[in-house]
């Protein structure tokens, strides 16, 4: 997955390319540094896991917002604007490789439908046909009224 920050009032877009990101003002701890007065020395870490996109505040002095709602967790959206204190960001999400992440389509799996049986028996014998390694079975009339 490719994530980026991409600045409201211009610049240039920022590459998240680690699996957590550490947000700050911390040089040499934080992995994101912000330069802004109103930006925490740690504020959040942002961590990139099964496509998704999640954020956790780190009790920031001002806060992180996701569409303007302070936030302490939570998930980011592609076009979400994500701000740290008074510093905004609208977050772009995308696959690596868009054929990986639809496969390929003729994975489809093409299931038979079973024609209606009147016994039973005829439809065990249909399932051991297909292969079925299930532990169920049906149980005829006499099974069923022993178990009442």
């Amino acid at each position: 997955m490719i994530a980026r920050l991409v600045p409201i009032n211009g610049g240039s877009p920022i590459l998240l390319d680690r699996d957590v990101t550490l947000v700050g003002r911390k040089h040499g701890l934080c992995d994101l540094i912000i330069e802004h007065g109103s930006v925490s020395k740690l504020q959040c870490l942002i961590v990139k896991t099964d496509g998704l996109l999640f954020i956790r505040d780190l009790c920031s002095t001002n806060g992180t917002k996701v569409n303007g709602q302070r936030v302490t967790r939570g998930v980011l959206l592609p076009g979400d604007e994500l701000a740290f204190a008074k510093v905004k960001y609208r977050v772009e999400l995308a696959a690596a490789n868009l054929k990986e992440s639809i496969g390929p389509i003729d994975q489809t799996e093409v299931m038979t439908a079973f024609p209606e049986v009147a016994e039973p028996k005829e439809l065990e014998s249909l399932l051991a046909d297909h292969g079925s390694e299930s532990d169920v079975r049906l149980l005829t009339e006499e099974e069923q009224g022993e178990g009442k």
